[in-house]
């Protein structure tokens, strides 16, 4: 099992200011990721989502991670494919330059990008985001199969003439590639695709194991028809909210602290709610908070007669992993049986200080990935060997 993290660059305060000092905040939070024994850092890509995501261009924070490292991977998490965000040549060139001089270690992640915020911005036509993101996928799939030739592409979007597509990637014939995943029919073409699955989750566990079962379904009745590639990543990675501390109660609120900002950061910019609250009030029951704040969004569901669908209020649990190292591990084993091949947690959630953040990746680190490595390493040596570090 993989372990990740994975970085929006949330804020309470978007000030200019505030917001350079997350930024870097958050290279440190990577370079300390490394250290600790992590296997990949993800970012996420967001046009104009002030509050809840100013990652616009994560190829450029994770180029400057790169230079920091000399071993996790970097993991677009995802690129925006529609063609008005990334034309599908200059996502490829990126991607493969930052995989050059990384010595191979970027996944590449496609999604949508699909706010009304992002993509009147960008001049995306929602119509088509779907039909775009394949199509590009499968000009990645397809740019680097003869690297030393010419790449050129007929399809019913694009045409692209006959031109070496430069540089070639470390990874051949391209970094492995994965798609975000917020519902069933997403979690469908990623499987009909043969890439690898980012999914949500904030519902729980269960949720988790009944995307899994979704994703299996899929690639059991699958013909390979919809393939876009020579190369199958059938890989599951599941979110996983984080803190980690000494004191499990101070965790425990804190989580669901950054939580509720990350709630209401979504509520604000994908279903018109007000801007998130910015305010800590360290004599608030944060728990019972976020409760209470899944309760008055069904009750505006219920005011604006938009029916109240089962997720509805998924991102108020906090049933995650928030406590002492013992407590993540207890939930990491649940995410494993659910069937998580990766583990992305999120620790970077807007109200959560610094420290916390720091402090939680050591805790990850010292105590939580290290379980679940001797666990691993000890059923290879029953097996008759020992397991590599990328099998771990």
């Amino acid at each position: 099992m993989k372990f990740s993290m994975i970085f929006e660059a949330q804020m309470t305060d978007p000030s200019a200011a505030h917001e350079r000092q997350v930024l870097r905040d958050c290279v440190a939070q990577a370079v300390l990721a490394e250290e600790m024994g992590f296997d990949t850092v993800w970012a996420v890509e967001h046009h104009g989502l002030k509050w809840y995501a100013h990652m616009s261009a994560p190829e450029i924070f994770l180029t400057w991670v790169a230079a920091r490292t000399e071993r996790i991977r970097l993991g677009h998490g995802v690129v925006c494919m529609p063609f008005n965000f990334n034309h599908p040549v200059r996502a490829a060139e990126r991607a493969a330059m930052l995989d050059v001089l990384s010595n191979g270690r970027v996944n590449l992640g496609a999604g949508r990008g699909a706010t009304p915020q992002e993509t009147s911005m960008c001049g995306v036509d929602p119509e088509r985001t779907y039909q775009e993101v394949e199509e590009a996928l499968r000009i990645i799939g397809r740019a680097w199969q003869d690297p030393e030739g010419e790449f050129e592409w007929h399809g019913e979007l694009l045409d692209i003439d006959p031109n070496p597509l430069l540089p070639r990637p470390v990874q051949l014939p391209h970094p492995p590639l994965f798609m975000a995943c917020t519902k069933k029919e997403t979690l469908q073409l990623a499987a009909d695709y043969g890439i690898g699955a980012l999914v949500l989750g904030f519902a729980g566990v269960e949720e988790i194991a009944e995307l899994r079962r979704t994703y299996d379904r899929a690639i059991a009745a699958r013909t390979g028809e919809k393939f876009v590639s020579t190369v199958v990543n059938d890989h599951f990675a599941a979110l996983c909210p984080t803190v980690v501390l000494e004191d499990r109660e101070r965790a425990q609120q804190i989580g669901a602290r950054g939580q509720r900002f990350f709630a209401q950061s979504i509520k604000h910019w994908y279903g018109a709610g007000p801007v998130p609250d910015e305010a800590v009030d360290r004599s608030v029951d944060e728990v019972a908070a976020i409760q209470q704040a899944a309760e008055e969004h069904v009750a505006y569901l219920h005011e604006a007669k938009i029916p109240v669908k089962p997720g509805a209020t998924s991102v108020f649990n906090v049933e995650h992993a928030y406590g002492r190292p013992e407590d993540a591990i207890a939930y990491v084993e649940r995410l494993r049986e659910a069937g998580a091949d990766e583990i992305l947690c999120l620790i970077q959630m807007g109200t959560v200080p610094q420290e916390v953040c720091l402090e939680t990746i050591r805790h990850w680190g010292e105590t939580v990935i290290p379980h679940f490595r001797a666990q691993s390493n000890g059923s290879a040596v029953s097996a008759g060997r020992h397991a590599a570090p990328s099998e771990v």
